[in-house]
């Protein structure tokens, strides 16, 4: 009975690797059909998704839609953006105003339960700090009972806020704005002695500053913010899609596939090198895409470490250092499942 069972399982498996290809659900179809990726970005967060003066959009949200792109249509450009604050977003993603958000949203048990949304994977592991003046001689959170603090509206900051206060016995003010903007002019005008955000986006923010190092970021991080692209329930070809998007990207990486090597690393004898290329093994028909897929995120976006140092590591403005975002082997805790 037990071989009789295996073999089973055999011919199961083998079923699947002969005709396990991807069937379009509405949104991948749609999608599809209309020629480009419409997403949901913030309203300008410097190193996750800013327009600059020309319109165009740049940051690592932004580079998770254009990768996607890039595996669906082999065309990283097919992709229009929808500016949108905190409270708006998951109302535009649910409603299909936008196929999907990779808006520096944090995936929490009741985003990923109750609003008909799933998470595809985390592109940026952040926490939650805050940004104080210098002149404030402030050394710790723990010193800040009594604070008047900005934080923006709609976001999981405002709980984890309430809870870190609660827990250490202390007090402050809550100054509510709608967007990330609005809380840094208000933290500028003195409006509050505290920003509190995603450590990220306080480096962002704080960039925005007239005079930048008269601020600081304090040293504790009292959250747990696991970043990263959101699509709607009930397609998996779509969910499949943007989630491996994002895979291809940590696995070339972790493979020394780069935007700049990848053609000759294509003719690799590498097994593994192959499978993420499209040159064997399994191919794109599994996503509903070209066997080049993968290829095209890399060539025309860059694997998971190019994107993160041209946007906020050391390529960027914000210089910030991988930390958690390295990969698995690097001292980070940036993993994908394998390609084969």
């Amino acid at each position: 009975m037990k071989l009789k069972r295996i073999s089973l399982l055999a011919v199961a498996v083998a079923g699947v690797v002969a005709t396990g290809t991807a069937t379009a659900g509405a949104t991948f179809d749609a999608v599809k059909k209309k020629g480009f990726v419409q997403c949901g970005v913030s309203t300008g967060l410097p190193g996750f998704s800013v327009s600059d003066d020309k319109g165009n959009w740049k940051g690592i949200d932004v580079d998770a839609c254009r990768a996607v792109a890039a595996a669906l249509f082999g065309d990283a450009s097919k992709v229009k953006y929808t500016p949108l604050n905190a409270k708006e977003r998951f109302t535009a993603l649910q409603s299909g105003e936008i196929d999907m958000l990779p808006r520096n949203t944090t995936w929490t048990y009741t985003r990923d339960t109750s609003l008909g949304l799933n998470f595809a994977g985390v592109n940026y592991y952040d926490g939650q700090g805050f940004l104080i003046s210098k002149k404030l001689g402030v050394k710790s959170a723990k010193e800040l009972s009594g604070a008047a603090i900005c934080i923006q509206a709609g976001t999981t900051t405002e709980l984890n806020l309430a809870d870190y206060f609660r827990a250490n016995k202390m007090e402050y003010t809550a100054i509510t704005y709608d967007s990330s903007d609005e809380t840094i002019k208000g933290f500028e005008a003195g409006r509050c002695d505290v920003l509190t955000s995603d450590q990220s986006q306080l480096y962002a923010l704080r960039i925005k500053l007239q005079k930048p190092d008269d601020a600081v970021v304090l040293p504790e991080v009292i959250s747990k913010e696991p970043l990263g692209p959101v699509v709607r329930q009930g397609d998996d070809e779509w969910f499949n899609l943007v989630r491996w998007s994002l895979f291809a990207q940590i696995n070339a990486e972790e493979l020394g596939v780069t935007s700049a090597n990848v053609d000759e690393k294509a003719k690799s004898t590498d097994p593994n090198v192959q499978r993420l290329l499209g040159g064997e093994g399994v191919k794109g028909e599994f996503l509903g895409v070209g066997d080049k897929w993968a290829y095209n995120i890399i060539k025309q976006v860059g694997n998971y470490g190019e994107m993160f140092e041209r946007n906020v590591g050391q390529g960027s403005p914000l210089k910030i250092e991988r930390g958690l975002n390295a990969l698995w082997n690097k001292g980070g805790i940036q993993y994908a499942p394998p390609i084969r």
